[in-house]
């Protein structure tokens, strides 16, 4: 498999922007940052999941790895020769037309094959990734409670944070708590996203298994 990005998972939770705290404990310095994706990343049940997920479909993972570097063996001559002939005198966008519709057309093959390959493992981590983020809402307000935190941003939307404001690891801690293990086997007529409810999307982790030696 390939990483989070590459996955037909649900996108990217958007953790709220601003987090009442009560107004008996809330500080007008209560400002924090957290990334809930590496949250669900570093939590206990994801990994385990994770670990789970390689071993069950470790042979699809295997063959998928395989393949995909004997389909890069496969397209490396096919793409040396269409530099090649593009950079010979008079080559066209015409000329070259054919070549590059035969290298697309296997590349776009190649994805659908290993797609088919890499669905089980991948279905298997939607549905732990759901499960988990199924309590992140949760975890994000016990840890900003916790902290009188008044206002939570993403790390990349604030220009300066000192670590100390970084409560990822809190909310991944009241994750290990909330849930602290989950399954991967979906029920036969499970789609993703389908159990998040009130339209709330699934967090991704910030990195995702993949078959060794990518």
């Amino acid at each position: 498999m390939t990483k989070f990005k590459h996955m037909l998972l649900a996108a990217a939770l958007v953790a709220p922007m601003a987090i009442s705290a009560g107004t008996a404990s809330a500080q007008v310095s209560g400002i924090a940052v957290a990334n809930p994706e590496q949250a669900v990343a570093n939590s206990r049940a994801w990994t385990a999941a994770r670990q789970q997920i390689q071993t069950q479909y470790k042979a699809q993972l295997d063959q998928a790895n395989t393949r995909r570097t004997a389909i890069q063996a496969e397209l490396q001559p096919l793409v040396t020769a269409y530099q090649t002939a593009a950079r010979a005198p008079g080559a066209s966008e015409a000329s070259l037309r054919p070549q590059a519709q035969a290298i697309q057309t296997k590349q776009q093959a190649a994805q659908q094959e290993l797609g088919r390959l890499t669905e089980p493992a991948q279905r298997a981590e939607s549905y732990a990734i759901e499960q988990i983020s199924a309590k992140l809402s949760d975890a994000v307000q016990a840890a900003v409670r916790a902290r009188n935190v008044t206002l939570l941003l993403r790390p990349e939307a604030a220009l300066f944070a000192q670590p100390a404001a970084d409560i990822t690891s809190a909310i991944t801690a009241e994750l290990d708590k909330a849930v602290p293990s989950v399954g991967i086997t979906p029920p036969a007529n499970w789609q993703p996203g389908q159990g998040q409810g009130q339209g709330q999307p699934a967090a991704q982790p910030a990195q995702r298994s993949q078959p060794q030696g990518r």
